[in-house]
């Protein structure tokens, strides 16, 4: 793909625990999308668009229904988006996302994760203006030229659209996200969607060069990715 990005979930559901933990970052999402825009997935498209994700990655009915049944309750935990901006190995960049009740034991945790792996914590707007706030819809299909006039004419601002093995990758900003989804729906039919969600991309990437820098990059995701008030990690470093 031309522009690299990553997905979270890849990294971490390797083991049984692994997945347990994914379940319930999946399950705190579903409770703060649902609680925020109603637990109507036809009157929620960012519901929809978690739940269709969250079914693609295996998640158990039943997690996904305690969560919704959690968010209709009104009550319960207040989570609110914590961000952290910093650099990895290399002069790499990286975006932690938090959905977090206790900003000072998140802000910790995550402090603790660069602190032991030598890599530092920036301050807020330090890279991420070095990415783009993306949606990315990822299809099956071959016909390049089609979805981009779609997208056009739906008035959608289209970053990069391309086609590599039997799939199309179409990037737009954030805020056309349903906007994009719905122009290809109504274009392709009911398509099923490989990757359907809003990322930070990185505009340029670095390469690790040495194993020190690879082991060290590996060695923060891995625990930042533990850390249960992390949602997602996204970083500029290819190896």
């Amino acid at each position: 793909m031309g522009r690299a990005y990553q997905n979270r979930k890849d990294s971490i559901a390797k083991t049984s625990d692994a997945k347990a933990r994914v379940y319930s970052k999946y399950a705190r999402e579903i409770y703060v999308t649902g609680k925020a825009g109603g637990t109507d997935p036809d009157g929620n498209l960012a519901l929809r668009s978690l739940l269709e994700r969250a079914k693609r990655d295996q998640v158990p009915a039943h997690v996904i229904e305690k969560a919704i049944d959690k968010a209709k309750g009104g009550g319960g935990e207040d989570f609110a988006l914590a961000r952290y901006e910093g650099f990895g190995p290399a002069g790499s960049m990286v975006i932690v996302e938090c959905l977090t009740d206790n900003n000072n034991r998140t802000f910790g945790d995550v402090r603790l994760c660069f602190t032991k792996t030598k890599c530092k914590l920036g301050t807020p707007g330090s890279v991420s203006h070095l990415f783009d706030h993306s949606a990315i819809l990822v299809f099956p299909g071959d016909d390049e030229e089609a979805a981009l006039e779609a997208l056009m004419e739906a008035d959608a601002d289209v970053t990069e659209i391309e086609c590599e093995d039997g799939m199309i990758s179409a990037f737009v900003p954030q805020s056309d996200h349903f906007k994009a989804r719905q122009a290809l729906l109504d274009t392709f039919g009911p398509i099923e969607f490989e990757v359907d969600e809003v990322q930070f991309v990185p505009q340029t990437s670095v390469t690790l060069e040495s194993d020190d820098d690879i082991q060290t990059m590996e060695k923060l995701l891995d625990m930042l990715n533990y850390l249960d008030d992390v949602q997602n990690v996204y970083h500029s470093a290819n190896w």
